[in-house]
């Protein structure tokens, strides 16, 4: 097999990350038109974070959340049940070889954020974070 000499395994490629924004704008597009034939999905709002594409563009998945972050659960079930005609539809938008495999996970960043917020937001925390600029209002000047 031929070595790669632009990639150097440090994350996602160019391709692969093109790829996946394009499947995610799809996903998006064709859950807010309610393209899907199953009026359970359709009852929910899902918000399509990201997509991450494996290096063979074979398998896809997609970071999802429902508004509001309620029934998350249910939301994941029905886009599995659904994924055989999701994959259908982005393969139609889609000019690639194959169309991918479509998995679906939950998107835990906004509760990340939600925790670094209420980190940032205590008293010690707080103060750490003054002092240290404190330190650096010496005019910019280097001291060397």
């Amino acid at each position: 097999m031929a070595s790669n000499r632009f990639n150097t395994g440090h994350g996602p490629s160019q391709r692969q990350l093109r790829v996946g924004e394009l499947i995610r704008r799809t996903l998006s597009d064709v859950l807010l038109r309610g393209d899907v034939h199953d009026p359970h999905l359709n009852r929910f709002s899902i918000t399509v974070g990201e997509v991450r594409t494996s290096p063979d563009l074979k398998v896809a998945t997609a970071y999802v959340l429902p508004l509001g972050g309620h029934d998350a659960e249910e939301a994941l079930a029905a886009l599995r049940r659904n994924t055989g005609e999701l994959r259908h539809h982005v393969a139609k938008e889609m000019t690639l070889k194959y169309a991918p495999n479509l998995r679906f996970v939950l998107d835990e960043t906004f509760d990340r954020m939600d925790d670094t917020r209420r980190l940032l937001e205590q008293d010690r925390v707080r103060r750490d974070v003054e002092q240290d600029g404190d330190d650096d209002e010496s005019g910019g000047r280097d001291e060397t």
